[in-house]
């Protein structure tokens, strides 16, 4: 598939935790294989209506006030938390940054690849501040 700019791209759908580790990588996906064929059975929508806790979480005075409210709360907390692990990830291997000259079965499979070893990076290092590009 190729993108808006002419480059060939692929989804991702991944899962993360609060420890910045990626729980459920599936790669493959051909471009823009519409995101609500990839996100069918997997989007959790926030609750429209109710509050949404962005900002709020230091303060008692907006302490979610249901369950509805709290979901929202843990929602924004938790896509703070994807737009932190994407961006570490990005900036850690920077070969996801242009155009990728290997297969498209490579390039799925490097995402596995580079996912599993972000995780490990992640937890015996404790640092996200070195940069990984690989080799043709």
């Amino acid at each position: 598939y190729r993108n808006r700019h002419g480059n060939i791209s692929q989804s991702v759908l991944a899962l993360c935790n609060f420890d910045l580790e990626f729980m459920y990588v599936l790669s493959g996906w051909e471009g823009l294989a519409h995101d609500s064929e990839l996100l069918n059975d997997a989007f959790l929508a926030l609750f429209r209506g109710v509050k949404y806790h962005l900002q709020d979480f230091a303060s008692q005075v907006n302490d979610p006030k249901n369950e509805k409210e709290l979901f929202n709360l843990h929602h924004g907390s938790l896509r703070n938390v994807i737009n932190k692990i994407f961006g570490t990830f990005k900036s850690r291997f920077t070969n996801f940054k242009s155009t990728s000259p290997f297969l498209f079965k490579t390039q799925v499979e490097l995402v596995l690849a580079c996912t599993t070893l972000h995780n490990f990076l992640h937890k015996e290092c404790r640092s996200d501040e070195f940069s990984i590009e690989l080799m043709d």
